[in-house]
């Protein structure tokens, strides 16, 4: 029998997957903003010395091609997708005797919200670029649902996982038999509290909850704003998170203020970042709000580069830095594919 773990963020990186926004996708309205930020992105994402897997329909490759650096180290991965989420559709990775698999479960647009058929091809396309085979599991389940540190503790929320339009069979023991068969997990938190306005991931907990490799946690707290609609709630997730985990120390953010032109709350998190090789790729979001985040980013990340990246424009559809990508451990991708990629910008 394997035994397969998924390994924390803080793993080494060889790869971060993105998947290129077009006019097709819902950034058609703010499309020269939105490529700027991940121009931005796969800038930090090279010098933090990873390269990019960047997912790209066949007639946008000319457009995004011309978007990047020459020297950026960017492999173009021709595929056709539903949105550019990718956090919640691309392959996580699980390790067992030295050796990664990429798995993939089952995405139904965020409990059958959006459409999701193409996201669901797209790693059996990424598959063909691994040294070992996909694991394919029919269950429905997010990667932004999830967080696990080194211990294997994984973390998740009770109200992304029982949306009865999610796998309304399963129970709480279920999942957590789910997680430990075929993630490794060797102890499960689920918290029922926490939730930001226009998330609609139902409250994903990399919007909330986050590990660091030093035994501690940052939260997205709300105690800059004691008045705001969310503070109740996060407030009582803050204190789930120190029963849960009474020997780590908690790192709380301040929530920001984020609204569209219509004057409707976003659900802008700092705790949607992303690590990447002994660097953290932080959303700031041009509040004031933003340095002080960046300042609890760093206590709670001691020994790692804070690379701030403005996603004013992400959060415009309801998601931010972490959403849209979804790291790739050393390893796990054919080794040619990682030199082709270290070139400089090339198609597969």
């Amino acid at each position: 029998m394997q035994n397969y773990t998924l390994l924390p963020e803080w793993a080494k990186q060889e790869a971060v997957i993105l998947a290129w926004p077009h006019a097709g996708t819902d950034w058609a309205e703010n499309l020269v903003n939105a490529q700027h930020t991940y121009v931005a992105l796969i800038n930090a994402v090279n010098r933090a010395n990873a390269v990019v897997l960047l997912l790209c329909p066949q007639d946008e490759i000319d457009a995004a091609t011309a978007a990047l650096a020459s020297n950026n180290q960017v492999l173009i991965v021709p595929s056709e997708y539903n949105d550019t989420w990718v956090r919640d559709y691309g392959f996580l990775t699980v390790s067992d005797n030295h050796k990664n698999y990429p798995i993939s479960f089952t995405f139904n647009g965020w409990g059958q919200k959006f459409d999701a058929t193409k996201d669901n091809q797209v790693n059996s396309s990424l598959a063909k670029l691994c040294q070992q085979p996909l694991i394919e599991n029919s269950i429905v389940l997010e990667g932004g649902a999830l967080e696990i540190d080194e211990n294997q503790h994984l973390l998740s929320t009770a109200s992304c996982l029982y949306n009865p339009k999610r796998n309304a069979y399963m129970t709480g023991d279920e999942y957590h038999t789910l997680f430990i068969e075929c993630l490794g997990a060797k102890k499960v938190t689920i918290f029922n509290h926490g939730h930001l306005e226009g998330d609609d991931t139902d409250g994903h907990i990399d919007t909330l909850v986050r590990f660091t490799p030093l035994k501690g946690i940052v939260l997205q707290g709300a105690d800059n704003r004691p008045h705001d609609p969310h503070f109740a709630e996060l407030f009582k997730l803050q204190y789930e998170v120190s029963q849960a985990l009474p020997t780590h120390k908690i790192y709380s953010l301040p929530l920001p203020l984020v609204l569209d032109d219509e004057g409707t709350r976003l659900p802008a998190s700092y705790a949607n970042y992303l690590i990447v090789n002994q660097h953290i790729i932080m959303p700031i979001y041009g509040q004031s709000e933003d340095k002080n985040a960046l300042v609890i980013i760093q206590s709670a990340h001691p020994n790692y580069t804070i690379v701030p990246v403005l996603c004013h424009s992400l959060v415009q559809q309801n998601g931010s830095l972490h959403c849209v990508t979804m790291q790739v451990p050393t390893n796990t991708i054919k080794p040619e594919i990682i030199a082709k990629a270290q070139l400089g910008v090339s198609i597969l």
